[in-house]
């Protein structure tokens, strides 16, 4: 059974930093590629940035280049956001999942989900 869990959401003020971490188990982790979706009441899902299985490869949506880096750790099966500089519109709920091998920009692409961190930003 595929386990994905996300860590290290909450209150963070408007120019500063936090760092999601999302933990894969019940896979061969490094042969999955894993994105970072973040959703709002009334909008839909967005990719917000996405790492191939090895790493080598990373996509990001043009609103967090620059602020945002995805990396992962495949000895620990685990997948980061570093997040700075936010911005009250990164305020969302962010999900990680995951597909096989290469990165995908729609989430009806990835076949586990995580159950999200709430991420709030203050102005």
């Amino acid at each position: 059974q595929v386990q994905l869990v996300e860590s290290g959401g909450g209150l963070v003020q408007a120019g500063g930093s936090l760092r999601l971490s999302c933990a894969g188990s019940g896979r061969t982790f490094r042969r999955y590629a894993m994105g970072w979706f973040r959703q709002t009441p009334g909008k839909e899902r967005e990719l917000v940035a996405a790492i191939n299985w090895s790493g080598a490869s990373t996509t990001y949506v043009d609103s967090v280049k620059g602020r945002f880096t995805i990396s992962r750790d495949n000895a620990k099966n685990t997948v980061y956001l570093q997040m700075n500089n936010v911005k009250p519109d990164d305020t969302a709920v962010y999900y990680c999942a995951m597909r096989l091998l290469n990165i995908a920009t729609l989430d009806s692409d990835y076949d586990y989900w995580g159950q999200g961190t709430l991420v709030t930003v203050s102005s």
